[in-house]
């Protein structure tokens, strides 16, 4: 399952033409495209859908959320490595 997913903006760089950031997701920290949010500034939250930011939202929002999803599990299921999650399914077997 692919979530949008609310981060918070850390850093941003110009690369290729194209306005990127570093977005931390509750710890994990992943590259974003800011084209659809080109006014996006460090340090304010955006829900973030397969690598684009694509609405800006406050911080409460953004914490609710990120502790909803982490006590149902989600962000470990839509962050975790995906070898790692293999060979465990596997040792199951």
């Amino acid at each position: 399952m692919c979530l949008a997913v609310p981060g918070r903006v850390l850093d941003i760089q110009e690369r290729d033409g194209t306005r990127m950031a570093a977005v931390d997701f509750g710890g994990v920290v992943k590259d974003v495209c800011l084209e659809y949010l080109p006014d996006l500034q460090v340090g304010e939250y955006a829900i973030v859908h397969v690598g684009f930011a694509l609405q800006r939202l406050d911080e409460e929002s953004a914490r609710q959320t990120l502790e909803l999803f982490a006590e149902l599990g989600m962000l470990e299921e839509e962050f975790a490595d995906p070898w790692k999650a293999a060979a465990g399914e596997e040792a199951q077997k």
